[in-house]
C-alpha cells in the first residue's frame, strides 16, 4: 500500500512512519508540504497516487491556539479541507488524527463515537471539530481517530516534561486533580490505525488507552514506574490557571473498536510501564 503520512516529522507522525515501514510510504513535514495550501497538496496526491492519506499535521499548541487563531484555522481546518478534497478527487482514503477537545468535557461519563462534538471550549478544539467537519462533507472515504493525553519518545509531551521537572531535584510537584482522561501512548494508536487500514470503516473512531485517570494519577504513576523518587502534589485547575480552558472529562470510550472486533487498545498503566521501560 501506498501511503502519504502528513506531519511524519511529529510525535506520533514519526511512530506511525516506524509502524507502518513495510508499506510505500510518502513522508513530508511542515518544511516540505505546507497542507494549508490547497494546490500544494492537490498537485502532490495527483503526482504521487498514494492509496491511503494519513494526517497527522496539526497545530496542537492548545494554549497558543487561543492567540495564534490564524494559524489554529489554517492548518486545523483548512488543512483538513485541502487534504479531503484532494483525496475525494484522486479516489483516496483519508485518515484524520482529531482529539478530545471537539467535547466541551464537562459531562459525567466518557464519549463515545456517536455523541455530538461542538468543538468544546478552546481554539484548538473549534479548528479541530471544523476539520472533522470539512472531511465528513467532502471526503466519503475517510476515518476520523480521535486521541488523548498522548506521548511518545518524539515530542513533548507529560511523560517527558515530569521526568525533566524530576531531573531538577525539585521539593515538590503540583500537579492537577480535577481533570481526568485516558493516557495514550503514540506505539498504541500507530498500531490501532495498522489494524484499521486493513478494514473498510468509514466514521469516526475512538483511539485512547483503556482506564481512565487524574493528570495527578499520571504524574504519580510515571515516577513510581520510572523508580524516581518525586513528591507530588495534588492541586486544582484554578490553582493552576492556562491561557486555554482544559475539560474536566477527557474520558473517550471505544465503541467502534468493539463493534469491529478489532484488537483492544491496552490499559493505559500497563502501556506507561512498557513505555518506561525502553525510553529511559
Amino acid at each position: 500500500m501506498k501511503i502519504w503520512i502528513a506531519g511524519a516529522s511529529g510525535m506520533l507522525g514519526s511512530e506511525l512512519a516506524s509502524k507502518l515501514s513495510s508499506h510505500d510510504l510518502l513522508l513530508t513535514g511542515r518544511s516540505d508540504l505546507d497542507i494549508s495550501n490547497e494546490n500544494a497538496v492537490l498537485n502532490f496526491c495527483k503526482q504521487n497516487k498514494p492509496d491511503t492519506v494519513i494526517n497527522s499535521a496539526a497545530f496542537t499548541n492548545v494554549d497558543a491556539c487561543e492567540t495564534e487563531k490564524e494559524v489554529a484555522w489554517r492548518v486545523n481546518a483548512w488543512g483538513c479541507r485541502n487534504l479531503a478534497l484532494a483525496c475525494n478527487t484522486v479516489g483516496t482514503r483519508l485518515v484524520n488524527i482529531s482529539t478530545d477537545y471537539v467535547f466541551e468535557g464537562d459531562g459525567s461519563r466518557p464519549y463515545h463515537e456517536f455523541d455530538i462534538a461542538n468543538g468544546g471550549q478552546t481554539v484548538y478544539g473549534q479548528t479541530k471539530f471544523a476539520g472533522e467537519q470539512f472531511i465528513r462533507q467532502l471526503c466519503p472515504n475517510h476515518l476520523i481517530v480521535r486521541v488523548a493525553w498522548l506521548y511518545g519518545p518524539n515530542g513533548k509531551n507529560f511523560v517527558n516534561t515530569m521526568l525533566s521537572l524530576a531531573a531538577k531535584n525539585l521539593s515538590e510537584i503540583k500537579v492537577v486533580n480535577d481533570q481526568i482522561g485516558n493516557p495514550t501512548s503514540t506505539a498504541a494508536v500507530a498500531n490501532l490505525i495498522d489494524n484499521l487500514l486493513n478494514t473498510d470503516y468509514r466514521g469516526i473512531v475512538h483511539g485512547t488507552c483503556e482506564g481512565s485517570a487524574t493528570w495527578y494519577d499520571f504524574a504519580k504513576a510515571i515516577f513510581e514506574l520510572s523508580g524516581v523518587p518525586q513528591n507530588v502534589i495534588p492541586c486544582t485547575s484554578k490553582e493552576f490557571v492556562r491561557p486555554a480552558p482544559r475539560p474536566r472529562n477527557s474520558r473517550l470510550e471505544k465503541r467502534v473498536i468493539r463493534l469491529l472486533r478489532l484488537q483492544s487498545m491496552p490499559e493505559w498503566k500497563e502501556e506507561l510501564a512498557n513505555y518506561l521501560r525502553t525510553s529511559i
